[in-house]
């Protein structure tokens, strides 16, 4: 018998392989895009990604079938008939840019605050962050609000950086790996890897969830908490190390601020602030002496405890003796938090004598010099191998943000921040707060159509830094940065159309939507905003939201819900730029960016958003877009990538700057910049010197590289903040004891959450209904094969998740006499749905749960009108109202963290009542009409000419 010779694959299946980047996740991994006859035949993964080493999910297979999905956007569209009734015309480009001027430019010179701008799953915020900053509209913001910013802002304010983007596990070391709240889809290639390494090493894995499913079915344990009480769980951790006294004594000193002395004057406006000299130094008690010194004295052996009587006659500790005096109290003891979290003492007590084992008994040492900030130098580099890692199921709580610092200051204590083994930033993090901006968008812009003096998002250093105006209330629609969510880095997106339709605090005549489905699936009570988005004023007949215009590449339940669609490209016909600016790329050991080009062009009359917003930014004559004279500055994104600069020398990429592009993260404009990185593999990587790979915070080889690289323009070494003064300056304003002073609606919530050492508080909606009447968690995840809305109208992977039953517990089933097919109403304070349930034994005994991003609208995404995810397909979020359940003081509040408005998905509590079997899962909504012209619809996805019909 004759044998075939080989082929390889690129032979077979493709003419030509194009390297770019994936978007069918937030991985950004890197691609091979094999075409043939021009069109889009088989992706795989680039082995020389330095994400993904070739590893590529369903999510990054099926992204062919998202490049040519029926749901693809034609053209623009100008609504012809109600809001929600899917009736619109195909127009042309010229037609809806005048019109988009048009009605910005009018907003613009009226009051540009009136322009709400919110971008959804957007991975080039550096730049509608720049758009909106320069339009004048303190009114933008992107989806972090309610994913993932009690995750960044903890992190940012705890120790500098935060999980998955601005750092990750030391996969080659760590010998114990503990996990909190991390759903399938989120980094999954990269945790996939790392996870194999630890399966190969013998390493432990330990997984803190309440559902076991995807990673938590392959740690060696699991411990399945009840919802919402992680903080509780780690607090209880950090009591057990305290009380062993397994903590690294030499880091704190060293790293944290656990030696500052803190005054302790009750009823004065110092009470709880660092002792500082006039120069604003911290102060600390030197042990040998007996004096009070500056930081950084030479030669001072910093106390962690005593009072000491200042030469004013006030009294100061220093704070760590505060965090030992909280978590040694017996309220954090393993017995007493056992019922709350439903974690069993005993397994409580033996993970924090694991922590402390491998962390102490088992350190490792890397033989490489280096040289701290302070001058000292080290023979080696020495770990602590435990590292964390966590996520949404960890921050979308009301006591999320608390609980992130909880998670960020046990890594402090037992050492295992940045050293081998444990977890590690990643480029251009660590960075300190002072190197972050303050939120800008405060009232002398208002009235005008100037541009905003600084970037709309960051972290105020205190009250003083709120965006309100002279009577305390919020210069911003989502109500950021004010007495109701003052450190809310990311705003609160969630928010938005409740206040726009309220007009509070102000109506808005425009919103700017891009890839956010806020009229389903990334909406709090849907069925409500639903409603809002269609409600006109009684007396004129308006739409109480006047205007809306809404980018997107495919049809989803939001297009109905515009008034102008402006059609974005897929991620396969469009350049992107994955910026150190922005969201980078970056691995502990190199500084990393990316970019997308356009591997095939359109063939439908679409146009890349990015470069649709730089044109309307020439068209209004932004500063920033045009130049002296009017003209516009770039071409499209393109142009805007390789030629805009931050600062001289500092542009959206690292890789090949300079004339000749030899130069990295500082350097003058290269014209052939994306042809570099296209011949890279679409990627850029810059190797960190041994020396200052680890400890970065405070190795002086590394701060001396970030400063070469552009990060910063001087060393910026980071401090870890275990105690937080910010968050006690707005706990002296709740007194009444520093201006601004908080209102007195505002003083009771900042008093009790605002703690400046991490606390736990039951959730606000657990503690609002009653847990007799509500007596179950109901939660949602992502599975592995799906990404937000995205992916569940993907032809490939429709057909691992075409619907979603709500999955629960055995005793629960048992007690209600369920089994699998049955149906039940499932109802919260505010709502109730209709739904099929499976059992399921592998989760936390009081929490019901299903997979996120399913449900589906009946006629949107271009999927039949008996297509599962409509019929049987549902969403949990009909249950959740974007306020709090009435307290009886005419206050209701966000259904959020009260710190940084971070959207408490998770915090929802329900009751189950069995029902009769139904075919249709409730609410169901009426069909949405297919926008733009009519098409046929496609049974069946084949390669070849008709997918592009």
């Amino acid at each position: 018998m004759k044998s075939e010779p080989h082929v390889a694959l690129s032979e077979r299946v493709s003419d030509e392989v194009r390297k770019t980047t994936c978007y069918m996740c937030a991985c950004r991994c890197g691609i091979d895009v094999h075409l043939k006859d021009g069109k889009v035949r088989y992706i795989e993964g680039n082995r020389d990604h330095p994400v993904n080493r070739g590893v590529l999910c369903a999510k990054g297979s099926a992204g062919i079938m998202q490049h040519y999905a029926p749901a693809r956007l034609r053209a623009p569209l100008l609504r012809t008939g109600p809001r929600g009734s899917g009736q619109f015309k195909e127009i042309s480009w010229d037609e809806a840019l005048a019109l988009a001027t048009g009605w910005l430019d009018g907003v613009r010179q009226a009051d540009p605050k009136k322009l709400a701008f919110f971008t959804g799953r957007d991975q080039s915020q550096s730049l509608t962050g720049f758009w909106a900053q320069q339009f004048g509209t303190p009114n933008y913001a992107a989806h972090g609000g309610f994913c993932s910013v009690n995750m960044a802002a903890a992190g940012i304010m705890t120790i500098g950086g935060a999980f998955w983007e601005f750092g990750a596990p030391d996969w080659d070391r760590t010998k114990l790996f503990v996990m909190f709240g991390v759903a399938e889809d989120h980094d999954s290639n990269p945790l996939k890897i790392g996870i194999s390494k630890l399966k190969k090493r013998g390493a432990r894995f330990v997984s803190v969830n309440p559902v076991r499913t995807g990673y938590s079915s392959v740690a060696d344990n699991w411990i399945g908490i009840r919802p919402g009480t992680d903080g509780l769980l780690i607090l209880a951790v950090v009591h057990e190390l305290l009380k062993a006294r397994k903590i690294d004594v030499d880091y704190i000193v060293r790293y944290s601020n656990a030696t500052w002395l803190v005054v302790d004057a009750p009823g004065t406006a110092e009470h709880g602030l660092f002792v500082r000299d006039d120069s604003g130094k911290p102060q600390v008690f030197e042990s040998v002496t007996e004096h009070v010194v500056p930081l950084g004295t030479k030669g001072a052996r910093a106390a962690l405890s005593g009072r000491v009587e200042l030469p004013d006659g006030r009294f100061a500790v220093p704070s760590f003796q505060l965090l030992a005096e909280k978590y040694l109290d017996p309220q954090y003891a393993p017995e007493a938090v056992a019922r709350e979290t439903g974690v069993a003492a005993d397994v409580i007590r033996g993970l924090a004598a694991e922590i402390a084992r491998v962390a102490f008994d088992d350190a490792i040492t890397i033989d490489q010099p280096w040289t701290d900030m302070n001058g000292e130098h080290h023979e080696a580099f020495v770990g602590r191998p435990v590292s964390f890692h966590a996520m949404r199921g960890l921050s979308a709580h009301s006591n999320g943000f608390q609980t992130a610092r909880a998670l960020h200051m046990l890594q402090v204590l037992i050492g295992a921040v940045d050293c081998p083994g444990a977890f590690r930033f990643e480029p251009p993090y660590p960075k300190p707060i002072e190197a972050h901006p303050t939120p800008h968008g405060k009232a002398e812009h208002f009235g005008s159509n100037k541009p905003l003096s600084g970037p709309h998002l960051g972290f105020p250093r205190g009250p003083e830094d709120l965006l309100i105006d002279a009577d305390g209330k919020p210069m911003r629609i989502d109500k950021a940065f004010s007495w109701d969510a003052p450190i809310s880095a990311h705003g609160l997106m969630h928010m938005v159309i409740a206040n726009a339709h309220a007009g509070d605090p102000y109506p808005i005549d425009l919103m700017f939507l891009y890839m956010a489905n806020m009229a389903w699936n990334s909406s709090m009570n849907t069925a409500g905003v639903i409603k809002m988005l269609e409600d006109k004023d009684p007396e004129t007949g308006e739409y109480r939201i006047p205007k809306i215009i809404y980018s997107d590449a495919y049809s989803s339940e939001m297009v109905a819900y515009a008034d102008l669609v402006l059609p974005d490209t897929t991620y396969l016909e469009r350049h992107d730029c994955i910026s150190l600016l922005d969201r980078p790329i970056s691995e502990p050991d190199a500084v990393q960016d990316a970019i997308r080009w356009p591997v095939v062009e359109p063939d439908r009359d679409v146009r890349g958003f990015q470069s649709v917003l730089i044109d309307l930014g020439a068209r209004l004559k932004l500063p920033g877009f045009v130049d002296s004279r009017g003209k516009a500055l770039y071409k499209d994104y393109a142009d805007y990538i390789v030629r805009h600069e931050r600062r001289p020398g500092i542009g959206p990429l690292a890789g090949f700057r300079g004339s000749n592009g030899d130069r990295t993260g500082r350097g003058a404009i290269n014209p052939e910049q994306l042809n570099r990185y296209i011949e890279n593999g679409s990627f850029f990587s810059a190797h960190i010197p041994l020396e200052a790979q680890f400890f970065k915070h405070a190795n002086k080889a590394y701060q001396d590289f970030a400063v070469r690289m552009g990060f910063f323009d001087e060393p910026k070494p980071v401090i870890f903040q275990l105690y937080q003064e910010t968050l006690q300056k707005f706990r002296l304003s709740a007194e009444g004891l520093r201006e601004p002073v908080a209102p007195e609606t505002h003083r009771e919530r900042i008093l009790a959450t605002f703690d400046p050492l991490p606390m736990w508080y039951r959730p606000f909606e657990e503690a609002a209904v009653s847990r007799e009447e509500y007596p179950y968690h109901a939660i949602t995840q992502r599975p592995a094969a799906m990404y937000h809305s995205w992916g569940s109208m993907n032809a490939w992977l429709r057909q691992i998740h075409t619907r979603n039953p709500l999955y629960v517990p055995g005793p629960i089933c048992d007690q209600v006499g369920l089994v699998d097919g049955d149906w039940v109403w499932v109802i919260s304070h505010h709502g109730r749905i209709k739904v099929e349930v499976a059992r399921m034994e592998a989760v936390n005994s009081s929490t019901i749960w299903t997979w996120n991003a399913i449900g589906k609208r009946e006629g949107a995404w271009a999927l039949d009108k008996d297509a599962p995810e409509a019929k049987k397909g549902f969403l949990m979020n009909h249950l959740i109202h974007e306020l709090l359940p009435p307290k009886g003081d005419g206050m209701r509040w966000s259904n959020s963290d009260p710190i940084t408005g971070q959207a408490a998905w998770y915090d929802l509590r329900v009751r189950i009542e069995k029902a009769e079997p139904a075919e249709v899962s409730e609410p169901h909504f009426a069909a949405v009409a297919q926008p733009g012209e009519a098409r046929t619809p496609v049974d069946e996805l084949r390669y070849g000419q008709e997918w592009a019909k």
